[in-house]
């Protein structure tokens, strides 16, 4: 399974794929995951309007880093039947222009990669730059080159890298029929994206991305995200993330939908970030939402008193709260921001030491997100 290492962390989509790997680790098969150390530095045009991103040679190294030591918590790099993991760049940034499109690219048909679906859309949006066109190249030498190493078979990964990964099977089959060899054949095997009811991808959230990262996501959103799951939904990620039996899956969707968003929550949260943690989560949405409205685990921050006596549109806009004070202004006017359990009437509010207890406020936007803020 290959990841290209494009941020420093792993999202929910990356997740899915390494659920399968684990799996398939547990049944007893040899894993490799393969971190894009050169393909990041491409840049893969699957499903995508525009160019990606270019990052720099140290941006790459940096997240290549990261992603390496979340990876370590999802699939076992030790004990019995360890996963090894393996860098691109080791075997291909070495190579010269020259030797690759001699030795790889002239197995390649520039119309057949044409037609392949993820090109068709960058060619559709705009065009398609030489770049994007090796990337292909690359990610099927990496499968013949593991399978020439390692003796692997089988490619895993999300299903819009079907195109991708059948690319190294032709290409296997190719170098061996041009060296007169028989080659026994590579497989692919690929799990659905993540798409949500409305047909926005799992990973995205109001927040922005669904990051395994407690860092970027805490616990209690990646907690929430899924509690937020539409319920249509439901079935589709219990039967995705957990073990259960797909009749009980069934059963459970059917007799309490509530029920069901709570277990999948607990379970994914657990998977991701420990049973502790998962927990926590848990215990702090039901305090959230309760009656009590407070918990020692909410999310909370911390600024200056000196902000005490500070509009309570331009409070939302330092604490990222909303995106713009039009936003902020708007909320207000809809009764959609509360302080302390109460609804603020109006924009013209400001946060003085009377509308503290201990320290602190509660802030709520809408039904579903709450923010303690501290002014220390």
């Amino acid at each position: 399974m290959g990841i290209d290492p494009t941020a420093d962390s792993l999202h929910i989509g990356h997740f899915f794929a390494l659920t399968m790997f684990r799996w398939l680790q547990d049944f007893g098969h040899h894993g490799i995951i393969l971190i894009g150390g050169a393909t990041a530095l491409i840049g893969d045009p699957t499903g995508k309007s525009d160019m990606r991103k270019m990052l720099s040679k140290e941006e790459v190294e940096h997240n290549k880093t990261e992603v390496k030591e979340l990876v370590k918590r999802f699939v076992r790099t030790d004990g019995d039947n360890p996963a090894i993991i393996v860098d691109n760049a080791d075997w291909i940034c070495d190579k010269t222009y020259v030797d690759f499109m001699r030795d790889i690219g002239v197995h390649f048909n520039v119309n057949n990669m044409l037609a392949a679906e993820c090109y068709k859309k960058r060619l559709e949006n705009g065009g398609l730059t030489f770049l994007e066109m090796g990337y292909m190249l690359m990610q099927a030498f990496d499968f013949v080159h593991l399978n020439k190493e390692f003796g692997c078979k089988l490619q895993i990964g999300g299903s819009d890298q079907w195109g991708n990964i059948l690319a190294g099977v032709d290409l296997s089959r190719k170098i061996g029929f041009s060296e007169g060899k028989k080659i026994d054949p590579l497989f692919g095997w690929t799990c659905p994206l993540l798409i949500k009811a409305d047909g926005e991808k799992m990973g995205k959230t109001a927040s922005g991305t669904l990051w395994v990262s407690r860092e970027k996501t805490t616990p209690f959103d990646f907690y929430q995200a899924w509690m937020n799951s539409f319920d249509e939904d439901v079935e589709r990620s219990l039967s995705f993330f957990t073990r259960m039996e797909i009749s009980d899956i069934k059963e459970l969707c059917h007799k309490d939908i509530r029920e069901a968003k709570k277990l999948l929550a607990f379970e994914v949260t657990k998977l991701v970030h420990g049973e502790k943690e998962a927990i926590n989560a848990r215990k702090t949405a039901e305090e959230l939402f309760g009656n009590k409205g407070i918990s020692d685990n909410m999310p909370t921050i911390t600024i200056s008193k000196d902000l005490l006596d500070l509009n309570i549109i331009d409070l939302l806009a330092k604490t990222n709260l909303v995106s713009s004070k039009s936003e902020a202004k708007r909320l207000i006017e809809q009764n959609g921001v509360s302080l302390n359990q109460e609804k603020i009437k109006s924009i013209e509010k400001v946060i003085t030491k009377d509308d503290l207890t201990d320290n602190y406020i509660i802030i709520q936007k809408g039904k579903k997100v709450f923010l303690k803020i501290l002014f220390m």
